[in-house]
């Protein structure tokens, strides 16, 4: 499954990862691919719902806080691609929601593990480096969760 994934095949990917979570539907690695499978399809048809609706089957916390960071993060870039009008305002809500998951999964990390504290990171800085990632007024701000 991963070959697939790293040969931009995600649609291949997913479907292999299905057919080893029908035999062990509890595989975390299985689990794990099947959210970034689906992640990497945003912006081609597949949901943000599609992709969380796997965490509640992960088993820890951290791994459903970090990887639910990736879900919003990977939304974020996908509505920025689409250059729909109020794109960067979804950017910025997606961003800053992939933030809070990555403070969650940091504060019950494995010892050594700085992913979420790299993936904070790079949330902030794509945040500052680009201005038309912005924040609407509160009352006007619509989150686009789904194609």
């Amino acid at each position: 499954m991963e070959r697939y994934r790293l040969l931009n095949e995600p649609s291949l990917a997913e479907s292999i990862c299905l057919d080893i979570l029908t035999i062990a539907p509890n595989h975390q690695q299985a689990l794990i691919s099947l959210v970034l499978t689906r992640t990497e399809q945003f912006g081609s048809g597949v949901s943000m719902e599609a992709a969380h609706e796997i965490l509640s089957r992960m088993e820890g916390d951290y791994e459903r806080a970090y990887y639910g960071g990736i879900i919003w993060e990977r939304m974020a870039h996908a509505q920025l691609r689409r250059g729909r009008l109020g794109g960067g305002a979804s950017a910025y809500h997606g961003l800053r929601e992939a933030m809070n998951c990555y403070e969650q999964a940091e504060a019950v990390r494995p010892p050594g593990n700085d992913d979420a504290i790299l993936r904070w990171n790079t949330c902030a800085r794509v945040i500052m480096r680009n201005p038309e990632i912005r924040p609407l007024p509160h009352e006007e701000f619509q989150p686009i969760l789904s194609e």
